[in-house]
Protein backbone atom coordinates (compact mmCIF):
# COMPACT_ATOMS: atom_id res chain seq x y z
CA UNK A 1 0.00 0.00 0.00
CA UNK A 2 1.39 3.47 -1.01
CA UNK A 3 -0.51 5.94 1.15
CA UNK A 4 -2.00 9.14 -1.06
CA UNK A 5 0.60 11.88 -0.12
CA UNK A 6 3.80 9.47 -0.99
CA UNK A 7 1.50 8.61 -4.59
CA UNK A 8 1.47 12.42 -4.98
CA UNK A 9 5.16 12.99 -4.30
CA UNK A 10 6.32 10.11 -6.36
CA UNK A 11 3.92 11.17 -9.49
CA UNK A 12 5.10 15.13 -9.05
CA UNK A 13 8.59 13.49 -9.46
CA UNK A 14 7.47 11.60 -12.62
CA UNK A 15 6.49 14.43 -13.81
CA UNK A 16 9.22 16.53 -13.25
CA UNK A 17 11.83 13.75 -14.56
CA UNK A 18 9.15 13.05 -17.70
CA UNK A 19 9.38 16.95 -18.72
CA UNK A 20 13.27 17.52 -18.04
CA UNK A 21 13.84 14.23 -20.12
CA UNK A 22 11.42 16.01 -22.97
CA UNK A 23 13.68 19.36 -22.70
CA UNK A 24 16.68 17.62 -22.81
CA UNK A 25 15.24 15.35 -25.96
CA UNK A 26 14.71 19.14 -27.48
CA UNK A 27 18.00 20.27 -27.24
CA UNK A 28 19.63 17.20 -28.36
CA UNK A 29 17.77 16.94 -31.18
CA UNK A 30 18.52 20.80 -32.08
CA UNK A 31 22.30 20.21 -31.96
CA UNK A 32 21.76 16.69 -34.15
CA UNK A 33 19.52 18.33 -36.82
CA UNK A 34 22.20 20.82 -37.27
CA UNK A 35 24.78 18.52 -37.11
CA UNK A 36 27.54 18.88 -40.39
CA UNK A 37 31.18 18.94 -41.23
CA UNK A 38 32.13 22.26 -40.42
CA UNK A 39 30.37 22.56 -36.95
CA UNK A 40 31.13 18.86 -35.58
CA UNK A 41 33.71 20.06 -33.36
CA UNK A 42 31.05 22.69 -31.90
CA UNK A 43 28.45 20.22 -31.12
CA UNK A 44 30.81 17.77 -30.36
CA UNK A 45 31.94 20.17 -27.35
CA UNK A 46 28.21 21.26 -26.64
CA UNK A 47 27.00 17.39 -25.97
CA UNK A 48 29.68 16.90 -24.08
CA UNK A 49 28.92 19.64 -21.90
CA UNK A 50 25.63 18.31 -21.86
CA UNK A 51 26.66 14.87 -20.66
CA UNK A 52 28.62 16.52 -17.83
CA UNK A 53 25.41 18.10 -17.03
CA UNK A 54 22.95 15.35 -16.80
CA UNK A 55 23.01 11.62 -16.45
CA UNK A 56 25.07 9.36 -18.73
CA UNK A 57 21.98 6.94 -18.72
CA UNK A 58 19.67 9.83 -19.58
CA UNK A 59 21.89 11.15 -22.19
CA UNK A 60 22.53 7.91 -24.10
CA UNK A 61 19.56 6.77 -24.36
CA UNK A 62 18.57 10.68 -25.67
CA UNK A 63 21.25 10.60 -27.92
CA UNK A 64 20.85 6.73 -29.15
CA UNK A 65 16.84 7.60 -29.45
CA UNK A 66 17.77 10.45 -31.94
CA UNK A 67 20.45 9.01 -33.82
CA UNK A 68 18.32 5.65 -34.69
CA UNK A 69 15.42 7.77 -35.88
CA UNK A 70 17.62 10.12 -38.17
CA UNK A 71 19.90 7.35 -39.69
CA UNK A 72 17.97 3.94 -39.73
CA UNK A 73 15.05 4.98 -42.53
CA UNK A 74 13.04 2.79 -45.04
CA UNK A 75 15.26 4.70 -47.86
CA UNK A 76 19.00 4.73 -47.97
CA UNK A 77 20.36 7.27 -46.43
CA UNK A 78 23.20 9.39 -48.04
CA UNK A 79 26.79 8.17 -46.74
CA UNK A 80 28.46 11.50 -46.01
CA UNK A 81 25.34 12.03 -43.47
CA UNK A 82 26.05 8.95 -42.50
CA UNK A 83 29.35 8.96 -41.89
CA UNK A 84 28.84 12.70 -39.70
CA UNK A 85 26.32 11.20 -37.09
CA UNK A 86 28.93 8.14 -36.71
CA UNK A 87 31.61 10.23 -36.61
CA UNK A 88 29.96 12.54 -33.67
CA UNK A 89 29.35 9.25 -31.50
CA UNK A 90 33.18 8.25 -32.12
CA UNK A 91 34.38 12.01 -30.56
CA UNK A 92 32.00 11.60 -27.78
CA UNK A 93 32.89 7.36 -27.27
CA UNK A 94 36.60 9.09 -27.14
CA UNK A 95 36.11 12.06 -25.04
CA UNK A 96 33.47 11.47 -22.28
CA UNK A 97 33.65 7.33 -22.43
CA UNK A 98 33.80 4.11 -23.82
CA UNK A 99 29.71 4.06 -22.77
CA UNK A 100 28.55 6.39 -25.79
CA UNK A 101 29.94 4.03 -28.14
CA UNK A 102 28.78 0.81 -26.50
CA UNK A 103 25.46 1.90 -25.51
CA UNK A 104 24.99 3.02 -29.37
CA UNK A 105 26.53 -0.09 -30.81
CA UNK A 106 24.24 -2.51 -28.57
CA UNK A 107 21.27 -0.46 -29.53
CA UNK A 108 22.48 -0.95 -33.54
CA UNK A 109 23.15 -4.47 -33.66
CA UNK A 110 20.11 -5.67 -31.81
CA UNK A 111 18.01 -3.82 -33.95
CA UNK A 112 20.06 -4.83 -37.17
CA UNK A 113 19.40 -8.33 -35.99
CA UNK A 114 15.55 -7.94 -35.23
CA UNK A 115 15.65 -6.36 -38.89
CA UNK A 116 17.29 -9.17 -40.60
CA UNK A 117 14.87 -11.79 -38.87
CA UNK A 118 11.64 -10.09 -39.82
CA UNK A 119 12.24 -9.68 -43.86
CA UNK A 120 11.89 -5.86 -43.75
CA UNK A 121 11.13 -4.64 -47.44
CA UNK A 122 12.83 -1.28 -46.45
CA UNK A 123 16.62 0.11 -46.70
CA UNK A 124 16.56 -0.10 -42.87
CA UNK A 125 18.96 -3.26 -42.90
CA UNK A 126 21.39 -1.06 -45.17
CA UNK A 127 21.29 1.45 -43.31
CA UNK A 128 22.19 -0.09 -39.76
CA UNK A 129 25.00 -1.71 -41.40
CA UNK A 130 26.32 1.15 -42.69
CA UNK A 131 26.36 2.68 -38.98
CA UNK A 132 28.20 -0.14 -37.63
CA UNK A 133 30.60 -0.37 -40.95
CA UNK A 134 31.61 3.76 -39.99
CA UNK A 135 32.07 2.49 -35.88
CA UNK A 136 34.65 0.18 -37.61
CA UNK A 137 35.76 2.88 -39.68
CA UNK A 138 36.06 5.52 -36.87
CA UNK A 139 37.41 3.05 -34.37
CA UNK A 140 34.83 2.74 -32.25
CA UNK A 141 34.46 -0.89 -32.82
CA UNK A 142 36.99 -4.04 -33.65
CA UNK A 143 36.81 -6.05 -36.50
CA UNK A 144 35.81 -8.98 -35.08
CA UNK A 145 32.00 -7.77 -34.84
CA UNK A 146 32.86 -7.35 -38.76
CA UNK A 147 33.17 -10.55 -39.18
CA UNK A 148 31.29 -12.27 -37.48
CA UNK A 149 28.40 -10.14 -39.08
CA UNK A 150 29.80 -11.02 -42.27
CA UNK A 151 30.45 -15.17 -41.29
CA UNK A 152 26.62 -14.99 -40.04
CA UNK A 153 25.44 -13.30 -42.99
CA UNK A 154 27.39 -16.19 -45.58
CA UNK A 155 26.03 -19.03 -43.62
CA UNK A 156 22.16 -18.03 -44.03
CA UNK A 157 23.11 -17.07 -47.80
CA UNK A 158 20.00 -15.46 -49.35
CA UNK A 159 19.59 -12.88 -52.17
CA UNK A 160 19.37 -10.14 -49.21
CA UNK A 161 21.80 -11.65 -47.36
CA UNK A 162 24.41 -11.65 -51.22
CA UNK A 163 23.35 -7.83 -51.22
CA UNK A 164 24.08 -7.22 -47.40
CA UNK A 165 27.73 -8.72 -47.46
CA UNK A 166 28.59 -7.21 -51.23
CA UNK A 167 27.29 -3.81 -49.44
CA UNK A 168 29.94 -4.38 -46.42
CA UNK A 169 32.72 -5.54 -48.26
CA UNK A 170 32.67 -2.30 -50.11
CA UNK A 171 32.57 -0.02 -47.11
CA UNK A 172 35.11 -1.75 -45.16
CA UNK A 173 36.56 -4.49 -46.85
CA UNK A 174 40.05 -2.95 -47.61
CA UNK A 175 40.30 -1.50 -43.89
CA UNK A 176 39.52 -5.89 -42.77
CA UNK A 177 42.39 -7.02 -45.07
CA UNK A 178 44.61 -4.71 -43.15
CA UNK A 179 43.00 -5.54 -39.58
CA UNK A 180 43.18 -9.60 -40.45
CA UNK A 181 43.91 -10.81 -43.85
CA UNK A 182 44.10 -14.56 -42.71
CA UNK A 183 39.95 -13.74 -41.29
CA UNK A 184 38.97 -12.55 -44.60
CA UNK A 185 40.98 -15.22 -46.77
CA UNK A 186 38.73 -17.62 -44.91
CA UNK A 187 35.51 -16.02 -45.36
CA UNK A 188 36.18 -15.98 -48.68
CA UNK A 189 36.29 -19.40 -49.26
CA UNK A 190 33.94 -20.37 -47.02
CA UNK A 191 31.88 -17.74 -49.23
CA UNK A 192 33.04 -19.63 -52.43
CA UNK A 193 32.17 -22.85 -51.00
CA UNK A 194 29.06 -21.87 -50.06
CA UNK A 195 28.31 -19.81 -53.49
CA UNK A 196 29.11 -23.28 -55.70
CA UNK A 197 26.62 -25.52 -53.50
CA UNK A 198 23.67 -22.15 -53.26
CA UNK A 199 23.68 -21.53 -57.17
CA UNK A 200 20.98 -23.94 -58.54
CA UNK A 201 18.80 -22.09 -55.86
CA UNK A 202 19.43 -18.54 -56.52
CA UNK A 203 17.89 -17.39 -59.48
CA UNK A 204 19.60 -14.31 -59.30
CA UNK A 205 23.02 -16.29 -60.79
CA UNK A 206 25.11 -12.44 -61.91
CA UNK A 207 24.86 -11.00 -58.14
CA UNK A 208 26.53 -14.47 -56.63
CA UNK A 209 29.28 -14.13 -59.02
CA UNK A 210 29.63 -9.75 -58.78
CA UNK A 211 30.13 -10.98 -54.76
CA UNK A 212 33.09 -13.70 -55.57
CA UNK A 213 34.97 -10.59 -57.97
CA UNK A 214 34.67 -8.52 -55.08
CA UNK A 215 35.80 -10.58 -53.08
CA UNK A 216 38.54 -11.97 -55.06
CA UNK A 217 39.75 -8.02 -55.94
CA UNK A 218 39.73 -7.71 -52.35
CA UNK A 219 41.81 -10.87 -51.92
CA UNK A 220 44.43 -9.44 -54.60
CA UNK A 221 44.14 -5.66 -52.63
CA UNK A 222 42.57 -4.34 -56.18
CA UNK A 223 40.60 -1.56 -55.93
CA UNK A 224 39.91 -0.60 -59.20
CA UNK A 225 38.01 -3.71 -59.64
CA UNK A 226 35.18 -2.40 -57.55
CA UNK A 227 32.85 0.04 -58.65
CA UNK A 228 32.17 2.97 -56.95
CA UNK A 229 34.98 1.93 -54.27
CA UNK A 230 36.16 5.57 -52.85
CA UNK A 231 37.91 5.66 -49.73
CA UNK A 232 38.79 9.58 -50.00
CA UNK A 233 35.49 10.63 -47.80
CA UNK A 234 36.13 8.67 -44.71
CA UNK A 235 39.92 9.18 -44.76
CA UNK A 236 39.04 12.81 -44.76
CA UNK A 237 36.59 12.72 -41.75
CA UNK A 238 39.13 10.13 -40.14
CA UNK A 239 41.78 13.38 -40.06
CA UNK A 240 39.61 15.55 -38.43
CA UNK A 241 38.41 12.78 -35.64
CA UNK A 242 42.12 12.68 -35.33
CA UNK A 243 42.02 16.88 -34.59
CA UNK A 244 39.37 16.89 -32.19
CA UNK A 245 40.63 14.15 -30.68
CA UNK A 246 43.45 15.20 -29.28
CA UNK A 247 44.43 12.54 -26.13
CA UNK A 248 46.67 9.51 -26.81
CA UNK A 249 43.32 7.28 -26.82
CA UNK A 250 42.15 8.63 -30.08
CA UNK A 251 44.03 4.87 -31.66
CA UNK A 252 42.81 1.01 -30.90
CA UNK A 253 42.85 0.98 -26.97
CA UNK A 254 39.25 2.75 -27.28
CA UNK A 255 38.22 -0.51 -29.65
CA UNK A 256 35.60 -2.17 -28.28
CA UNK A 257 36.48 -5.79 -29.28
CA UNK A 258 33.33 -7.13 -28.62
CA UNK A 259 31.71 -10.19 -30.42
CA UNK A 260 28.05 -10.58 -32.16
CA UNK A 261 26.88 -13.09 -29.75
CA UNK A 262 28.42 -10.84 -26.17
CA UNK A 263 26.32 -8.09 -28.10
CA UNK A 264 22.55 -9.83 -28.75
CA UNK A 265 23.35 -11.84 -25.27
CA UNK A 266 23.99 -8.65 -23.25
CA UNK A 267 20.94 -8.82 -20.98
CA UNK A 268 21.78 -12.27 -20.45
CA UNK A 269 25.44 -12.33 -19.18
CA UNK A 270 26.16 -8.49 -18.76
CA UNK A 271 28.31 -6.12 -20.59
CA UNK A 272 31.85 -6.87 -19.52
CA UNK A 273 33.31 -4.32 -22.33
CA UNK A 274 32.11 -1.53 -20.22
CA UNK A 275 33.89 -0.69 -16.76
CA UNK A 276 31.73 -0.75 -14.17
CA UNK A 277 28.44 -1.65 -15.59
CA UNK A 278 26.01 -2.87 -13.28
CA UNK A 279 24.69 -6.54 -13.94
CA UNK A 280 21.98 -8.43 -11.93
CA UNK A 281 21.06 -11.89 -13.67
CA UNK A 282 22.03 -15.14 -13.27
CA UNK A 283 25.50 -16.01 -12.60
CA UNK A 284 27.50 -16.74 -15.82
CA UNK A 285 29.44 -19.64 -14.93
CA UNK A 286 28.05 -22.05 -13.20
CA UNK A 287 30.21 -23.23 -10.47
CA UNK A 288 29.00 -26.46 -9.08
CA UNK A 289 31.43 -28.69 -11.20
CA UNK A 290 34.94 -26.93 -10.31
CA UNK A 291 33.64 -26.29 -6.81
CA UNK A 292 33.92 -30.56 -6.51
CA UNK A 293 37.09 -30.26 -8.39
CA UNK A 294 38.26 -27.85 -6.15
CA UNK A 295 38.13 -29.68 -2.95
CA UNK A 296 39.40 -32.90 -4.93
CA UNK A 297 42.87 -31.53 -4.75
CA UNK A 298 42.95 -30.00 -1.69
CA UNK A 299 41.94 -32.87 -0.04
CA UNK A 300 44.93 -34.93 -0.52
CA UNK A 301 47.27 -32.35 0.10
CA UNK A 302 48.88 -32.23 4.13
CA UNK A 303 47.72 -30.14 6.70
CA UNK A 304 50.87 -28.47 6.66
CA UNK A 305 51.04 -26.79 3.22
CA UNK A 306 47.38 -25.88 3.98
CA UNK A 307 48.07 -23.83 6.84
CA UNK A 308 51.47 -22.49 4.92
CA UNK A 309 48.17 -21.29 2.51
CA UNK A 310 46.64 -19.94 5.79
CA UNK A 311 49.51 -17.56 6.46
CA UNK A 312 50.04 -16.46 2.79
CA UNK A 313 46.86 -15.25 3.00
CA UNK A 314 45.34 -17.53 0.15
CA UNK A 315 41.30 -16.83 1.09
CA UNK A 316 39.79 -18.83 -1.47
CA UNK A 317 39.37 -22.60 -2.44
CA UNK A 318 40.63 -21.75 -5.97
CA UNK A 319 43.41 -19.96 -4.76
CA UNK A 320 44.52 -22.31 -2.09
CA UNK A 321 44.27 -25.44 -4.62
CA UNK A 322 46.72 -23.36 -7.05
CA UNK A 323 48.76 -22.45 -4.08
CA UNK A 324 48.85 -26.18 -3.11
CA UNK A 325 49.65 -27.66 -6.24
CA UNK A 326 52.51 -25.05 -6.87
CA UNK A 327 54.07 -25.89 -3.61
CA UNK A 328 53.56 -29.92 -3.91
CA UNK A 329 54.35 -30.34 -7.73
CA UNK A 330 57.73 -32.44 -8.59
CA UNK A 331 58.70 -30.35 -11.36
CA UNK A 332 56.89 -27.78 -14.17
CA UNK A 333 55.18 -30.61 -16.16
CA UNK A 334 53.58 -31.79 -13.30
CA UNK A 335 52.14 -28.49 -12.01
CA UNK A 336 51.02 -27.89 -15.54
CA UNK A 337 48.95 -30.92 -15.48
CA UNK A 338 47.68 -30.28 -11.83
CA UNK A 339 46.98 -27.27 -13.04
CA UNK A 340 45.21 -28.21 -15.74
Amino acid sequence: YVPPQVRKAQETLDDKKREELGRLKKVVNGLINRLSEPNLSSISGQLEELYMANSRKDMNETLTDILMNACVTAVAMPARLMMEHVLLVSILHHTVGIEVGAHFLEAVVKKFDELCRSDAEGKECENLLALIAHLYNFHVVHSLLIFDILKKLVSTFTEKDIELILFLLKNVGFSLRKDDALALKDLISEAQSKANTAEKKLKDQTRVRFMLETMLALRNNDMRKIPGYDPEPVEKLRKLQRTLVHSSSSGKETQLRVSLESLLNADRVGRWWIIGSSWSGAPMIDNTNSKTQQKMHIGKVSSKILELARKQRMNTDIRRSIFCVLMTSEDFLDAFEKLL
